[in-house]
């Protein structure tokens, strides 16, 4: 599907955002009915689990996204991927992940999340993200939007102005290493905050924290809806140059390394490169 470069308007992307929020939300009833039962549990090529959860929610949101906006592809872990030389044309596209964070779903620690973006020009424009278990959404597009909601009240959010001390820092129950290691021994006196899926990310956009290192492997589709959380609420989502991470740019789905902050004054570059 070739798409033309017209970038979606500030009021398409507030017309959208309601409805992708309903689409999400239906997604994660879906994705409830499985975790209150004794679902099974298989494996993908990669060794990654894979639940019933995953392919319903991945059902509800590749056909009410194509319902709503048919001009915009779809690309979804949940579904065959296009090659490059399709995803090329794509100017504009929606970019999900049914359910992040299937390992915290089959733990049942409740820290799994929806999450649907909007990308236009590699960047996200829109995104949705939400914990279903914990009655936790965030929703942002482009013009500074950013809001958190959480048992229904609604809140706008703002990342923290400047890095507290000691330094708060986001990181997985699931996945760690000697490269996260290194950066919190550079980094000094700190704090972890210990989170799975995408909320890593979100708690940077609300403040929470300070900084998430990012130095294993994610896809594409794990960040760019919490991408656009944290950018409308004043942070960055940058690679290890501190250059912006970008989507749709390579064949391969995976992400650089990356790093999610607020305070630019903060040398994060000198962390990085211990």
């Amino acid at each position: 599907m070739n798409q033309a470069g017209t970038p979606p308007s500030d009021t398409l992307l507030a017309r959208l955002a309601p409805e992708v929020l309903q689409l999400v939300l239906d997604a994660g009833e879906a994705i409830m009915r499985v975790y209150t039962s004794d679902f099974a549990i298989t494996h993908k090529a990669d060794k990654s689990p894979l639940t019933q959860a995953d392919l319903a929610a991945h059902r509800v949101l590749a056909s009410g996204l194509t319902a709503l906006e048919p001009r915009f592809p779809v690309l979804s872990e949940e579904a065959q991927v296009a090659g490059f030389d399709e995803r090329r044309t794509w100017s504009t596209y929606w970019l999900i992940d049914p359910l992040d964070g299937t390992r915290e779903f089959v733990k049942r620690n409740d820290e799994f999340t929806v999450n649907v973006a909007l990308v236009h020009d590699h960047q996200p424009v829109l995104g949705v993200v939400h914990a279903p278990a914990l009655a936790l959404t965030y929703v942002a597009h482009r013009g500074g939007v950013a809001w958190r909601a959480r048992d229904g009240a609604r809140e706008p959010i703002r990342v923290a102005p400047r890095v507290r001390e000691p330094v708060r820092v986001a990181g997985s129950r699931s996945h760690a290493g000697d490269s996260l290691k290194r950066f919190l021994a550079a980094l000094g006196a700190h704090e972890m905050v210990s989170m799975g899926s995408s909320l890593k990310l979100c708690l940077v956009a609300d403040g929470s924290v300070d900084v998430y290192p990012r130095l294993g492997p994610t896809s594409e589709w794990d960040t760019a809806a919490a991408h656009c959380v944290v950018e409308q609420a004043g942070g960055q989502v940058t690679d290890t140059r501190l250059q912006p991470l970008r989507y749709n740019t390579k064949e391969s789905l995976l992400n650089p390394k990356f790093l999610v902050f607020a305070d630019a004054a903060r040398d994060w570059r000198a962390c990085l490169s211990a």
